[in-house]
């Protein structure tokens, strides 16, 4: 997917798409195993579509959380290369 066409997720379309809870998901991203969440106002916070869906992708491949990790460093990275 095109990151610059991707949608916005707040927290609870995150938690529906991982399945994780609010608190799982918030000690993924710590662990570096979900991205973390991008300001997109002053006050919210919410994760790109395609990051999430990526994340989901690997897990389902049955990537370790070495694997997953890598990922998600690079999605984050991406982020900086993003041009609207």
């Amino acid at each position: 997917m095109n990151p610059s066409k991707s949608k916005f997720l707040r927290i609870r379309q995150a938690c529906e798409l991982t399945g994780l809870c609010r608190s799982a998901l918030y000690a993924h991203v710590s662990d570096g195993l979900v991205p973390p969440p991008v300001k997109i106002s002053l006050r919210a916070s919410a994760w790109p579509e395609h990051e999430i869906e990526a994340v989901n992708g690997a897990r389902l491949r049955g990537d370790d959380d070495d694997q997953i990790r890598e990922l998600v460093r690079r999605l984050v990275e991406a982020r900086q290369k993003v041009t609207p």
